[in-house]
C-alpha cells in the first residue's frame, strides 16, 4: 500500500477530517490533501509526528514508497529547476520588452506590453504556489530543496522565521523593478 493511502486509511479510521490531521501535524490542509492525493511526500519531520500521531512506526508508513520518493523529488527538482529558468527569462524579457514596443508602437505598444506581463505573473504566481506546496520559500530552503535534502529542524525554523521579512524585501524588490520599467515605458514614449 502506498504511502498516500495509509495516510487517508488512518485518517479516516480516526475519523479525522485534512483539516484536523493537519493542525496535528502542524501542516496546511493542502498539504495534508496533496499527501493524500500523492502530489507531494512528507519531509521526514511530518513522518515522524504522522507516525507518533497515528501510533504505528515509520516503517508502516513508507514501507515500499522509497523509492517512488526519490523519483517525485528528482521530477519536483528538475520542475524547479525550469521554473527558475523560464521566469528569468521572462523577467528579462519584461524589463527589454517595454522600449522596443513603445519606439515601434507608441501608445499600442503599451497595450501589446500588458497581455506580456499578465503571463509572467501568471507564471510567477504558478511557481510560489509550487513553492508553497513544498514548503521552500528562503533561499537555502531552495537550495536544499535543489540538492534533494531538506532542512533539520532548527535550521527550518531559522529560515521560517526569515519569511516574513524577506517577503517584504521581495515586495520593495517588486515594486522597484515596477518603477523601472515604468519609467522606462514613459521615456520611450517621451522619444516618440
Amino acid at each position: 500500500m502506498e504511502l498516500q493511502n495509509i495516510i487517508k486509511n488512518l485518517r479516516a479510521n480516526m475519523g479525522l477530517s485534512q483539516e484536523e490531521l493537519a493542525e496535528a501535524v502542524y501542516v496546511t490542509r493542502q498539504t495534508v490533501s496533496n499527501w493524500e492525493n500523492g502530489r507531494s511526500f512528507p519531509d521526514v519531520k511530518s513522518l515522524i509526528l504522522l507516525a507518533n500521531f497515528f501510533g504505528v512506526s515509520l516503517d508502516t508508513l513508507i514501507k515500499g514508497d522509497v523509492e517512488k520518493m526519490k523519483e517525485i523529488t528528482q521530477k519536483d527538482i528538475r520542475a524547479l529547476k525550469r521554473m527558475s529558468a523560464v521566469l528569468a527569462l521572462m523577467y528579462i524579457q519584461l524589463l527589454i520588452l517595454p522600449l522596443p514596443l513603445a519606439k515601434l508602437f507608441g501608445w499600442w505598444g503599451l497595450a501589446l506590453y500588458i497581455p506580456v506581463a499578465a503571463g509572467v505573473l501568471l507564471y510567477a504566481l504558478h511557481a510560489e504556489k509550487f513553492k508553497k506546496e513544498h514548503n521552500i520559500q528562503t533561499y537555502r530552503e531552495i537550495a536544499a530543496f535543489m540538492e534533494g535534502k531538506r532542512l533539520d529542524g532548527a535550521s527550518a525554523l531559522r529560515e521560517e522565521g526569515k519569511r516574513t521579512y524577506q517577503k517584504v524585501l521581495l515586495a520593495l524588490g517588486t515594486a522597484a523593478v515596477g518603477a523601472t520599467v515604468s519609467a522606462a515605458i514613459f521615456a520611450a514614449l517621451r522619444l516618440l
